[in-house]
């Protein structure tokens, strides 16, 4: 971001320690579990870049024309977030059952490098403009 000169937004429910620059700035909400959420997706704006590994959030945010990538470098979009929620759908129900638990597997190298090239690939796309 201090690269590009781009103001990077970071949204929480409660305060968390942020680098202290002056395109940095963290917007704390209260509420409800999903109140993050809701307020990313009522500000989020076309060419936005949204960072999160939320496949609702995702979909939430690709309706309102921002770009969005995940946390492991894989980008969500129109062609895919049907499936993703389906598959999100479908693996809630196997937690529920008890067929399966834990989480995601740890980030590894390959996707911290895959992350940082999708990045610099979406900033350069909207510097472009589209």
């Amino acid at each position: 971001a201090q690269r590009y000169g781009l103001k990077v937004i970071l949204v929480a429910n409660a305060w968390m320690n942020i680098p202290d620059e002056p395109w940095v700035r963290l917007e704390v909400v209260q509420g409800h579990l999903d109140a993050a959420d809701d307020w990313i997706a009522e500000h989020v704006a076309a060419d936005d870049i949204v960072v999160t590994a939320d496949i609702p959030l995702a979909a939430r945010c690709l309706e309102r024309g921002a770009l969005v990538l995940g946390t492991t470098g894989r980008p969500f979009d129109q062609d895919s977030i049907g499936d993703r929620l389906a598959t999100r759908e479908l693996l809630s129900e196997l937690r529920e059952a008890g067929e399966m638990v834990g989480g995601p597997p740890p980030m590894t190298k390959k996707d911290r490098s895959r992350f940082l090239q999708r990045l610099d690939e979406m900033i350069q796309r909207v510097r472009r403009g589209g």
